[in-house]
């Protein structure tokens, strides 16, 4: 049945009086969907209206279909096993390992067969034969729509602990008259024509409405804002009020000399290989940096200078153009401080937030795909002292003002210091990122002057919004599976909302 057939099929029969939407369908012989959106279409026009009734019904599971063809588990069990009995290997191999596991356990429940224990268990029938198959019988019922026969007790254990019968829902609906309603849909012109104006068929016509008025229909709800994007805009306001500029964070695409090699990271350092960083195929190269720096960074990483023995090998060029994804943003802040270095130095103060990528697996930890947020201070004759006192005034203002400091090691920073903060819901210190001053190796070979000093921390923008919002599974904060309804019902601000008082309290 066509379109235009099924509609006007449909209009003429609730010109008789209500319809169930289910029994339509089986009687014009159309899928059901396609009736409620014939229905919608209908409800649109005002030529009919609906009320939604809830349909609910048993109905076999998959595993449970089977049993009514071939018989429950535990007959099939029974009937693998002969008059004299076999071992309990030969009983395994003649049967599925649904059967020799839940079949064999119902048969044994209904004393139907033995094992007998030994060096080699036998299983053997303690019945000469099984009279019926009650839990077929039932099965066959249930898929007969006659679930209403099985004893209450029986149907309880086949819906909740077997699992062989499970509860359907649907929605069928009931179609009534509407306001407008005819045999007929008339199409209604949403414009007013030049052909309406010469012919005067406007005056007749009944044009599609508009809902022009304000509170005429449904409001739409506002927008949201993820909270990745609430607690990144808090954080670039911390940023910002102490007197950060904001590094640009355009390139996703890097090669391999602005992410690794600047950073005096060895071209052999295992976080270069495939399983740790993504490797572009097209274009599979870029020669991006001026060559009196290639030059420069080559020679410290093959024979040091400035008091360091570099690497001590034979660095090559064609691993430094590879293009990656990059793998952190400490990339962009290297092109920031050679651009600072070139245009003649001056103290400067920058921050990135964005997008980084590692080729790791996904668990509710990690993503191959998350955000880091870093901050740089690049002075005359900064210490480890300064680092110490920037990250606790950074820190307070998101409301961690319990901190402490671990030894570490990074490629390109030296001191390098992990940072934990005290969290008063969790009661226990937590790793919330990591810091150093970058190494002079580093930072000669782009042209800053010797006493120049820079500092710098990072850390991800997906745990400490976690543990602001209560998640414990990163998939449920980025990807296919968040819920826009946490979306939605998030307050908008959870940063520095843990009072002085409260953390004192917690940590005492």
């Amino acid at each position: 049945m066509d379109d235009a057939a099924l509609e006007k099929a449909l209009l003429l029969a609730v010109s008789q009086g209500d319809v169930q939407s289910d029994a339509f369908a089986e009687t014009s012989g159309v899928d059901h969907k396609k009736v409620i959106g014939l229905m919608k279409s209908l409800e649109a026009s005002a030529l009919v209206r609906s009320t939604a009734v809830d349909r609910s019904a048993l109905a076999l599971t998959p595993e449970a279909e089977t049993y009514v063809v071939e018989g429950s588990p535990e007959a099939q069990a029974f009937a693998a096993v002969p008059a004299e009995g076999c071992s309990l290997a030969d009983f395994k191999a003649r049967v599925s390992k649904a059967v020799g596991e839940v079949g064999f356990k119902q048969a044994m429940q209904s004393k139907w067969l033995g094992m007998v224990k030994g060096a080699e268990p036998r299983v053997e029938r303690k019945v000469e034969s099984v009279a019926e198959d009650t839990c077929k019988l039932q099965l066959a019922l249930v898929a007969a729509g006659k679930a209403s026969e099985i004893p209450g007790k029986d149907l309880d254990a086949l819906i909740k602990k077997r699992k062989l019968v499970k509860q359907d829902t649907w929605k069928v609906y009931v179609i009534a008259r509407g306001a407008s309603f005819a045999l007929e849909r008339k199409k209604q012109p949403t414009d007013l024509t030049r052909e309406m104006l010469q012919d005067r068929s406007w005056r007749d016509a009944t044009f599609k409405a508009y809902n022009l008025v304000p509170g005429a229909g449904a409001m739409p709800s506002g927008g949201h804002v993820h909270p990745l994007l609430k607690v990144r805009q808090q954080f670039r306001e911390t940023f910002l009020q102490l007197g950060f500029a904001e590094m640009p964070t355009n390139n996703f695409v890097e090669s391999g000399f602005w992410n690794f090699d600047t950073l005096i990271q060895p071209q052999m350092h295992p976080a270069r290989d495939a399983h740790d960083t993504f490797f572009m195929k097209t274009p599979a190269v870029a020669n991006r940096a001026p060559e009196d720096y290639v030059e420069r960074v080559k020679t410290m990483h093959e024979v040091g200078g400035h008091g360091s023995i570099g690497h001590q090998y034979a660095w090559k060029r064609a691993e430094a153009d590879k293009n990656i994804l990059r793998t952190h943003t400490t990339a962009v802040s290297a092109r920031c401080l050679h651009k600072l270095a070139q245009d003649g130095f001056r103290p400067a103060k920058f921050f990135s937030i964005d997008r980084v990528f590692r080729n790791e697996a996904v668990d509710r930890t990690h993503l191959a795909e998350f955000h880091q947020v870093e901050g740089v201070i690049c002075d005359r004759n900064l210490t480890l002292g300064d680092l110490i006192g920037v990250l606790h005034q950074f820190f307070a203002r998101l409301g961690m003002t319990q901190l402490r400091f671990k030894p570490a090691f990074n490629p390109y920073t030296e001191p390098s210091m992990e940072i934990f903060a005290y969290h008063p819901m969790l009661k226990k210190w937590v790793e919330v990122g990591n810091s150093g001053m970058f190494r002079p190796e580093m930072m000669l070979p782009m042209g800053m002057p010797e006493d120049v000093n820079v500092i710098a921390w990072g850390l991800s923008l997906e745990r400490p919004t976690m543990i602001m919002y209560g998640i414990d599974n990163i998939r449920d904060l980025f990807g296919s599976k968040m819920q826009l309804g946490s979306v939605k019902n998030n307050p908008f601000c959870r940063l520095g909302m843990i009072e002085q008082a409260e953390t004192v309290e917690a940590t005492q």
